[in-house]
């Protein structure tokens, strides 16, 4: 419900920050001030033409009750009676056209939270190569789900194990509707099934880490060149010709809190550099999202890479070809063909 004085006081208080002639040096508030200005501006014009039709509406109400009932007034009466029927009619057509303004306003927030990419985060648990392999057996399956989404994946940073999976991959998918598709994924996922490795035929079980992480727009976060430490070294591990050759790799340290991230997947010191950021700046955003949430005590209601790992959200049973999902409470039983990218039915389960 649209509360009018809460609306008009907004509406004066940015009139008056847009004639602060000193706005003009900050497009950026100019631009979002003025474009809060013109849907206030939409939302009152149609607020007052309501008020102007119910004091219609209420003199005309007045008239009925001051005529006497005689038959002399009867033609006034009607006549009074059917200009609050059209004057009804209007305001329930102006009702309608507020509160599509209001959904318009809201749908476009929510096609901005739809429009987000995000940087996901797998790394290998308890479980030694076997839980490596498996890092790398998810990253595949999201990359092949990105793949029938028509979703873009970029490596920013990787470690591969010896063996052929991952001991830890860090990824950007960028496409239409990611973030509301792939931010339930963040959590523990545990797998039981017999290695590869293991010979006598024992079923092991180990977990991988997921997080996801909103990748921030370029207005976002602002990271002052003065806080951040960049040391270049030689990339290590598999990966062909280039590696070893020179120091392509980058490791970022931002200085206020420490925190440290690396890139070594691309072939040049320049791409490393720019995806060290990339991660950089989506773990800031995300820690800033998590000390909001805190002081909101709303903390436990998020699922997009808080720090809540401790619990495992889903278990991929080889043996008994099932996926469960804990928080859902359900299962399916096609695992190999989830496993392959065919995420959907998981997917919409969360929708539903």
């Amino acid at each position: 419900m649209v509360r009018n004085e809460d609306i008009k006081k907004e509406h004066e208080d940015i009139s008056k920050k847009l004639s602060d002639p000193e706005l003009i040096s900050n497009p950026k508030k100019l631009k979002e001030l003025s474009q809060r200005y013109e849907f206030l501006q939409k939302v009152i014009e149609k607020i007052k033409s309501l008020e102007e039709i119910e004091k219609e509406i209420s003199e005309n109400e007045e008239i009925l009750k001051a005529l006497p009932r005689t038959k002399e007034e009867e033609e006034l009466s009607a006549l009074a009676e059917s200009e609050i029927k059209n004057l009804s009619s209007q305001k329930k057509d102006l009702e309608k056209e507020l509160e599509e303004i209001m959904k318009e306003k809201n749908n476009r927030k929510e096609n901005e939270k739809e429009d987000r990419d995000v940087i996901m985060e797998i790394r290998a648990g308890v479980g030694g190569e076997e839980a490596a392999i498996f890092a790398g057996d998810l990253f595949r399956m999201y990359s092949h789900f990105a793949q029938k989404k028509g979703w873009k994946v970029n490596i920013l940073d990787s470690h591969p194990s010896d063996i052929g999976g991952y001991k830890e991959v860090i990824f950007e998918v960028s496409g239409k509707r990611v973030f509301p598709c792939l931010f339930q994924e963040s959590g523990v996922h545990r797998v039981q099934r017999i290695p590869k490795t293991e010979k006598s035929g024992r079923i092991h079980t180990s977990t991988v880490t997921v997080a996801v992480l909103s990748k921030p727009k370029s207005t976002q976060i602002k990271i002052d060149p003065k806080e951040i430490k960049i040391d270049v070294y030689r990339a290590s591990g598999p990966g062909g010709q280039y590696v070893n050759k020179r120091d392509s790799a980058v490791r970022i340290t931002y200085l206020p809190t420490k925190l440290v991230v690396t890139s070594q997947s691309s072939r040049t010191q320049l791409e490393n550099r720019e995806n060290a950021l990339k991660i950089l700046k989506a773990r800031i955003l995300e820690k800033k999202r998590t000390e909001e949430l805190k002081e909101r005590r709303d903390l436990r209601k998020s699922q997009i890479g808080t720090g809540e790992r401790s619990e495992k959200i889903r278990t991929y049973n080889f043996p008994q070809n099932r996926i469960t999902d804990h928080r859902l409470k359900k299962n399916w039983h096609n695992l190999e063909s989830i496993m392959e990218g065919n995420l959907e039915p998981i997917i919409k389960a969360f929708s539903s």
